[in-house]
């Protein structure tokens, strides 16, 4: 792939993150996403890929977050199997800002996919582990999705990730784990 095709591989685009990095004196840039919280972020970084210089997309979050992403993921599936013609629950808002509300099936089929979700904490059956997973058919550099055991993503777990990468270093937890919802106070 040359730099041409992608971007992240440009040493001019790899010149200006630099100068973008030296300047707020951060190893990353926060890609300004509404997505962006404690428990996941988006960012780049400059690494080396196969001796040379490149960009890399960090999507990096907590173990919480992609077990409870799998574990919706699989209840939205036992959904698809109990109701032929469920295709994902589109919220929807009036001229007003206002969410419209579900229709009854909808909301049944809401009320089953909880249900799922539940079950399948309370069994544990989808357990999760640290992983990074390299994309190089990627649109701009190098994507990386990382999950880490950590309970939330801040500065310090994201230049540690960083630095550890980028120095081959970096040791992933092989535990297999589960989590439950939090209990939220009504």
């Amino acid at each position: 792939m040359n730099s041409l095709e992608n971007p992240g591989f440009d040493p001019k685009e790899i010149d200006k993150l630099r100068s973008s990095l030296e300047a707020s004196g951060k190893p990353y840039y926060l890609v300004p996403e509404a997505e962006n919280s404690d428990e996941y972020v988006n960012f780049y970084f400059i690494g080396m890929y196969e001796g040379k210089e490149v960009i890399y997309d960090a999507a990096l979050y907590t173990l919480r977050l992609h077990h409870a992403s799998e574990v919706y993921e699989l209840a939205e599936h036992e959904a698809a199997k109990k109701f032929p013609d469920f295709n994902g629950i589109r919220y929807e808002e009036d001229e007003n800002g206002n969410l419209i509300p579900l229709t009854s099936e909808e909301e049944e089929i809401g009320w089953f996919i909880t249900e799922m979700i539940m079950e399948i904490e309370e069994e544990e059956s989808v357990k999760v582990q640290e992983f990074v997973d390299i994309d190089t058919h990627h649109d701009y550099g190098i994507g990386v999705d990382v999950a880490l055991n950590v309970d939330h993503i801040d500065d310090s777990v994201i230049q540690k990730f960083i630095l550890e990468f980028n120095d081959d270093t970096l040791q992933l937890d092989e535990t297999m784990y589960s989590f439950q919802s939090e209990e939220e106070d009504v």
